[in-house]
């Protein structure tokens, strides 16, 4: 009995007391950006037959809108998955999603369609898990293995300040 109870002890210990956040950064950064990325590419390959059917979106026309859309997803995702210029590389794909989520419930959906059942297989789940992604990259940082933090490395050295005292806890 004490031997399970000192397992148990080891195995509850080892578990909750080692955290990997900055490999949990890393692999969100990466796992969203090429999420992301697969959607920049496919209006790219397929730009001349989406080109007339996206949607014009804040005053733009629908190849401009278009065009904005696949810089954003190409563009940003290349930046978040390496760690450059991170919290504001999430926030032109977040108002993207916001957008998408919005044109969604109201213009692309019939009456009919409940987006919020458990067993609803629409596409309004899908700019929501991005826009919860992109929150939590926002507010967690894009931890050390990013180029944000060895940047923030150089600029420390450079002025002789020491990484403790600027960068809290990253």
């Amino acid at each position: 009995m004490a031997s399970q109870n000192n397992f148990l002890t080891k195995l509850f210990l080892k578990t909750t007391g080692f955290s990997y956040t900055n490999m949990a950064r890393l692999f969100i950064r990466l796992f969203v950006g090429v999420m992301f990325m697969q959607f920049g590419i496919r209006h790219l390959v397929n730009f001349e037959s989406l080109s007339d059917n996206f949607p014009a979106l804040l005053g733009m026309t629908s190849q401009a809108a278009l065009i904005t859309m696949i810089v954003i997803e190409l563009v940003c995702s290349l930046f978040i998955m390496a760690g450059f210029l991170t919290r504001l590389s999430v926030i032109p794909p977040a108002l993207s999603m916001i957008v998408a989520e919005y044109y969604i419930l109201h213009d692309l959906l019939p009456a009919d369609v409940s987006i919020y059942g458990l067993d609803s297989t629409d596409p309004g789940y899908l700019p929501i898990m991005f826009i919860g992604i992109y929150l939590f990259i926002l507010l967690a940082g894009p931890g050390k293995i990013s180029l944000d933090y060895f940047i923030s490395l150089y600029f420390i050295s450079r002025d002789g300040i020491k990484e403790e005292e600027e960068l809290e806890e990253v």
